[in-house]
């Protein structure tokens, strides 16, 4: 790959947006410029009001192998301990990742077409739909570096898996397949062609209320964060908001019409 080939390709497919990690010979480790232009092909489809689903994958063979340990620097010598420091590049790229991910104003659906390892994990487990290719794994590749899970990894583990397997993998970073990432709930699906079956996805969700689907991943993700008194009063305000939209008359009027909806994502 030549300094000119983007590390991140954008391209938008009838109503979705396809978002290629494209730094293959590197299994698309992520670099602060990638990061960057990751958040660039979201601005991209969020500017865009005809895309109403996102597609999230990986060029090569592998999804993400979590962070490009060269943009730290591990020279002897003075101020080692600050160049190496992990924590300024969590601060500020993969944190913003995570939190653009769950802020997208559309369904987000990972193809995870083959090994995601470390915050390339965290990454797969931010979206809201993972599909993985049968070869596909997920490595929590921290505590073998000396590090602990990041980019969101210690706190979405916990949330797919519960405590005992979460801590399992996080402390023997031992390789999990792709159809026992199923069975245990860490994905949704396994596909032999997983970027095909996130798009037949996405052009499912992408005709169906948006705004509705990303107030559901919304309540759901922040479940387990507040009492159940608390959530129901969440979800009332949450109906009233959705009560008003075009997507939910809609949806009404074409169920009492006995008719298809027809759905804007507004």
């Amino acid at each position: 790959m030549t300094e000119s080939t983007p590390s991140v390709l954008y391209e938008v497919r009838g109503a979705v947006a396809l978002v290629t990690l494209n730094r293959p010979q590197a299994l698309n480790s992520f670099t602060r410029e990638m990061h960057q232009s990751l958040w660039r092909a979201f601005d991209q489809a969020e500017a865009n009001p005809a895309v109403r689903a996102l597609v999230l994958t990986g060029a090569g063979r592998g999804f993400c192998a979590g962070l490009d340990l060269s943009e730290l620097d591990f020279t002897p010598g003075p101020g080692l301990l600050e160049r190496a420091d992990p924590g300024p590049v969590i601060h500020d790229a993969f944190n913003p990742t995570t939190r653009r991910l769950q802020a997208l104003r559309m369904p987000v659906i990972c193809a995870v077409n083959g090994v995601a390892a470390g915050a390339g994990a965290s990454v797969v487990m931010a979206c809201d739909i993972a599909i993985a290719a049968p070869t596909a794994s997920f490595v929590q590749a921290f505590s073998k570096i000396g590090l602990i899970p990041d980019a969101g990894g210690s706190w979405l583990l916990v949330e797919r898996l519960g405590l005992p397997r979460a801590m399992a993998l996080a402390m023997t970073g031992d390789k999990l397949t792709a159809d026992k990432a199923k069975e245990w709930g860490l994905i949704w699906d396994v596909a032999d062609d997983c970027v095909a079956a996130a798009l037949a996805l996405a052009d499912k969700l992408a005709v169906m209320p948006t705004k509705a689907l990303v107030a559901t991943r919304h309540l759901l993700r922040d479940a387990g964060i507040r009492s159940l008194d608390a959530h129901l009063n969440v979800e009332r305000d949450t109906q009233s908001a959705l009560g008003k939209t075009h997507d939910y008359m809609e949806g009404v009027n074409a169920f009492l019409q006995k008719r298809s909806p027809q759905f804007k994502g507004e």
